[in-house]
Formats: C-alpha cells, sequence, structure tokens
C-alpha cells in the first residue's frame, strides 16, 4: 500500500502564495507519477499538474500554467505544489494522487490523499 499525506493547506489572502507539501510511504516503488488536484465545493474535482518520480517530466493544466509549479524531492518521497498570486476561484481541497503509468489527467490514479483545504480571501 501506499500512503499519501498534504499538508500546507491554509488561509490565504487574494495575490498571496502557498505551497503545499504530499509525502509519500509505504511501497512508493508501486509509483510512478504523482499529481494535484483540487475540487471546490459544487464542482467536479480537477486536474492540476502531474510529475514523474523519474526524470521530473510534467504535465499541467492549460489553466493551471503560470500561476501553479509543481516539483519534488525523491530523497523525501515529497512532492509539492507552489501556488502564486491565489484568487478566491481557487479556494478547495486539494489532493495528491498516484499511479503507475503515465502523466496526464486522463485515466484513473490508484493512491489518494485525505486532502488539504485551501481557503482564498478577497
Amino acid at each position: 500500500q501506499l500512503q499519501l499525506v498534504e499538508s500546507g493547506g491554509g488561509l490565504v489572502q487574494a495575490g498571496g502564495s502557498l505551497r503545499l507539501s504530499c509525502a509519500a510511504s509505504g511501497r512508493t516503488v508501486s509509483t510512478t507519477v504523482m499529481a494535484w488536484f483540487r475540487q471546490a465545493p459544487g464542482k467536479e474535482r480537477e486536474f492540476i499538474a502531474a510529475i514523474k518520480w523519474s526524470g521530473g517530466s510534467t504535465d499541467y493544466a492549460g489553466s493551471m500554467k503560470g500561476r501553479f509549479t509543481i516539483s519534488k524531492d525523491n530523497a523525501k518521497n515529497t512532492v509539492f505544489l507552489q501556488m502564486s498570486r491565489l484568487e478566491p476561484e481557487d479556494t478547495a481541497v486539494y489532493y495528491c494522487a498516484s499511479r503507475n503509468w503515465g502523466l496526464g489527467a486522463m485515466g484513473r490514479y490508484d493512491y489518494w490523499g485525505q486532502g488539504t483545504q485551501v481557503t482564498v480571501s478577497s
């Protein structure tokens, strides 16, 4: 089993920044790609970005490019999401997820964290 634990959420003013972390533990060898998603109240879950543990290739949702940056620390089995110029519309629960195949939003992610709340005030 693979466990994913997100941290770093909180309340931030519009225009501010936050960095989320996702620590992976357990069967980390079973994972190839780590991704971030978010879900706002009343909305569907939305793909943000993904990164490969090996090589660091990334993939972003078009609307997320420029303000969101995904990165990783292989030594710590941790993936990050740096968010900048946050807007109230970014308010959501942010989840990290993992699977053992390719980048992108399509297809199933097998492991999910519990989520961390990000609230952006205007």
